[in-house]
């Protein structure tokens, strides 16, 4: 237990020490911007407004996992209420923790899905993102030529690991071979086409990209701050209030899957969704980061994405890599399955596939 603690307590240090040297590389300047975030805001420092004792406090507080339970609730507390008051709502901000045994993974059907954003307008509503100044949407999606579809498959069969401690299909880095099997050529990509067009196209395929969950996450290893993180049931989480907002995960990131909050974000009261969680799709606020979590408030609670319950032809699947019987493990095993971007070594958890 001695041991354990001190590891807790050493990994504390350093994730304080980081931010705090951070900081000081930027200058008194930098950290001076980042002070007046709360005054522009609409929380001036000197406000008698008890909200701005709140949102003070929030500044201040630490990275949320190495909070003590105490400060926790501490937290979650002071953001209910701003949220509660701000929204005219009773909002609810869980800290729902992973769960046991459980790697998330997530299957898509490109040929099946008919390109009609209703996942798109699933992920907005469920997970609170701003309407307009700024639109934010955390799934993208992607048109692309069908001739530009390769696949290799004398691949298929190669770069299993044979000594993983789940079977043959890789699931320790995400599932599926090591070796790319094939992909999608981008360069004629429409990432933008017009909603009034008539999908599908029959000869296009649509392909929503968002954060692919990545084992070997980029993003992670260029967070100064450590501010987002790989959590036990593989998903990639930000801590908002850890965020410094510098930018460098979007730069970092292959798939182009986060989203900087340049302005204040619009989330209009009436269509705010009231059941959040901290890591999850909790209200944002200006100058941060943020992104797909494959709903951290609905799967850490047994629940399928928002986006997977709105798809109208069945084309995304969801489960858990470490069982065999759940549909990503099952799809992995009889399907021509292919990462996006493997070249990159990433190893997403996010699959795409034909069948």
């Amino acid at each position: 237990m001695s041991d354990d603690r001190a590891e807790t307590n050493n990994k504390k240090d350093d994730v304080t020490t980081s931010r705090r040297d951070f900081l000081k590389n930027i200058g008194i300047a930098g950290a001076s911007t980042l002070m007046a975030g709360s005054a522009s805001a609409g929380v001036p420092a000197d406000s008698p407004d008890p909200d701005a004792e709140s949102t003070a406090a929030e500044w201040l507080q630490g990275h949320f996992v190495l909070m003590s339970e105490e400060d926790k609730k501490e937290a979650i507390n002071r953001l209910e209420k701003r949220y509660t008051a701000k929204y005219d709502k009773k909002t609810t901000v869980a800290n729902t923790p992973p769960l046991e045994g459980v790697l998330f993974g997530y299957a898509l059907n490109i040929g099946k899905c008919i390109g009609c954003r209703r996942c798109v307008h699933a992920c907005v509503q469920e997970n609170n993102q701003s309407r307009t100044n700024p639109v934010i949407h955390w799934i993208q999606v992607m048109k692309i030529p069908k001739g530009n579809f390769a696949f290799t498959a004398d691949k298929l069969n190669d770069g299993y690991p044979k000594s993983s401690a789940f079977g043959d299909y890789g699931v320790q880095v995400g599932g599926n071979a090591y070796a790319p099997v094939g992909g999608l050529a981008t360069e004629h990509a429409q990432s933008y086409y017009s909603a009034d067009e008539m999908v599908p196209d029959k000869d296009y395929f649509y392909v929503p990209v968002q954060c692919q969950q990545c084992e070997k996450p980029p993003c992670v290893k260029a967070c100064p701050v450590r501010a987002t993180f790989r959590d036990p049931n593989g998903v990639v989480v930000i801590d908002y209030n850890w965020c410094i907002g510098c930018r460098m995960c979007q730069l970092a990131c292959p798939y182009q899957a986060r989203r900087f909050n340049w302005g204040e974000p619009n989330l209009p009261p009436e269509e705010m969704n009231p059941k959040t969680h901290y890591f999850g799709n909790r209200p944002r606020m200006r100058g941060v980061m943020e992104k797909c979590t494959f709903c951290v408030q609905r799967t850490r609670e047994g629940r399928n994405p928002a986006c997977l319950e709105a798809c109208p032809v069945g084309a995304r699947k969801f489960g858990n890599l470490l069982d065999p019987e759940s549909d990503v493990r099952k799809i992995l095993a009889t399907k021509k399955v292919f990462r996006f971007k493997e070249e990159m070594s990433t190893y997403p958890k996010f699959f795409y596939y034909i069948g």
